[in-house]
């Protein structure tokens, strides 16, 4: 499409658009989330409320018939687990409604709604269970299909793609850096509907952003008609997308287990900032707990332009890193980050708590993980997966998640009964071996990725 110079440098008019629109659609997940293990374990889920939640009682006992006795802790971490990797499932699904039947742009609309809808819910304890499930099914409407939108205002070939999605991926961290604050902040101070009802607020305003700038999207994709293709073409082109959809199905198989450490900031990584961190800010005011949430996305915008140079510089030769380097090289950082609070837990004072200190370089550690990983695997999936099923295979990136929130979850239900330096030992041995795995999958991308574009250009 089309380029115009503005203030996100020489891309099409639609990279702004989708920029803000999943700036603010962050904006109401993060500022939910930071919230979600807190008002679970500090009022909607203890003894004496949890009854008042539809489903709850259904939901306690089956957990518990496989888990066995849950304290609030345990089944707070079991919800935030479920929640995050339902999160991951459904892109999937929406990625097909979108490629068969209502396009990217409607399906967009849907998942939008329904994710305000869940957040103004989150105002009553009674609907928490449907408020959740609400936010599930907007966000697989809405998150594959924004991904996909922005891939096709480029070629597989525009040189510009790779810095779209980490500019994308910067609106993204923009939203999750001040929701933490504003929502946070409304959620402990006045109360948490306070920080529910502005994530709902947030929602709307990406709502309006992207139906009122729908010019500057590119036209829905369509499925392929190979109508008059020959007999060899048409084998050609399937063999190839079927070659594509396998690897990037393993890809995002073996992520999963990045998924699975990373999502602990939301989950244990609160608990241990509330009960194990010195938040006193040299005796000047005391840190509080959501706030350290915004410290990953805060470092996205300081770190990203640096890794956008490095990684420019050796591509200026023959060969660049490749995009599977860059994801193996993500999972070995995790596992450093968390190998930091290993560190941390074995040289905690009498009192059991550690400087916040180590949470900045946690978080560091961590954003540079993430950033070799996730906006990599968003241009890696759009480039590399057949144009038929775009949004499907984003869907499929999406899906790593799912296996990987819930072992997250599953992890932290381990949190009461470990030492925190054993539980935390855990966590950095899972992405240490996610990497390994990844590492030998890099000579199989480079080939579908060019076996993509000859057969494109062929169309």
């Amino acid at each position: 499409m089309a380029s115009v110079r503005t203030i996100l440098g020489p891309h099409p008019p639609g990279l702004a658009l989708l920029f803000f629109t999943e700036m603010w659609e962050r904006f109401s997940f993060y500022g939910m989330r930071a919230l979600l293990v807190l008002y679970m374990t500090e009022q909607l889920l203890l003894p004496q409320n949890a009854h008042r939640v539809l489903g709850y009682e259904a939901l306690h006992s089956t957990l518990q018939s496989v888990f066995g006795p849950l304290s609030t802790q345990a089944m707070s971490s079991q919800i935030y687990g479920l929640y995050t990797s339902l999160l991951y499932f459904t892109p999937f699904f929406g990625g097909l409604l979108a490629d068969r039947v209502l396009g990217q742009f409607r399906t967009v609309v849907a998942g939008a709604s329904l994710m305000a809808l869940g957040h103004f819910l989150m105002a009553s304890e009674a609907f928490f269970l449907v408020a959740l499930l609400s936010i599930i099914l907007g966000n697989g409407c809405f998150k594959p299909n924004v991904s996909t939108q922005l891939g096709r205002l480029y070629s597989r070939t525009d040189n510009r793609r790779d810095s779209a999605f980490s500019i994308f991926y910067m609106g993204i961290n923009l939203g999750a850096t001040i929701a933490p604050v504003i929502c946070g902040t409304l959620g402990e101070v006045y109360g948490w509907h306070y920080g529910f009802f502005a994530a709902g607020v947030g929602m709307i305003i990406g709502l309006v952003i992207y139906v009122a700038g729908r010019k500057y999207l590119p036209p829905d994709a369509q499925r392929r008609d190979e109508g008059s293709s020959s007999a060899p073409a048409k084998q050609a082109r399937q063999a190839a997308d079927l070659n594509a959809i396998g690897v990037l199905c393993l890809i995002a198989f073996v992520i999963t287990f990045f998924w699975a450490s990373y999502e602990q900031q939301g989950n244990a990584i609160v608990l241990w900032v509330r009960d194990f961190t010195n938040r006193s800010f040299f005796g000047l005011f005391e840190i509080r707990i959501t706030w350290f949430q915004s410290l990953n996305p805060l470092f996205i915008f300081a770190l990203t332009p640096v890794l956008i140079a490095l990684w420019a510089w050796p591509a200026r030769g023959k060969t660049g890193i490749s995009p599977v380097s860059k994801m193996a090289t993500g999972c070995f950082l995790a596992s450093v980050a968390y190998g930091v609070l290993v560190v941390a837990a074995l040289l905690a004072g009498t009192d059991g708590r550690v400087s916040w200190a180590w949470m900045l370089l946690f978080f560091i550690l961590l954003t540079l993980a993430e950033l070799h990983v996730s906006p990599v695997a968003l241009s890696l999936f759009s480039r590399a997966a057949p144009s038929a099923a775009a949004s499907m295979m984003m869907g499929v990136w999406f899906m790593s998640g799912v296996a990987g929130n819930y072992l997250s979850g599953l992890m932290g239900s381990f949190w009461e009964r470990m030492p925190k330096a054993a539980f935390w030992m855990l966590v950095s041995a899972v992405p240490l071996l996610a990497g390994i795995v990844v590492l030998g999958l890099r000579g199989f991308l480079n080939r579908i990725i060019l076996e993509q574009a000859v057969l494109d250009s062929q169309q």
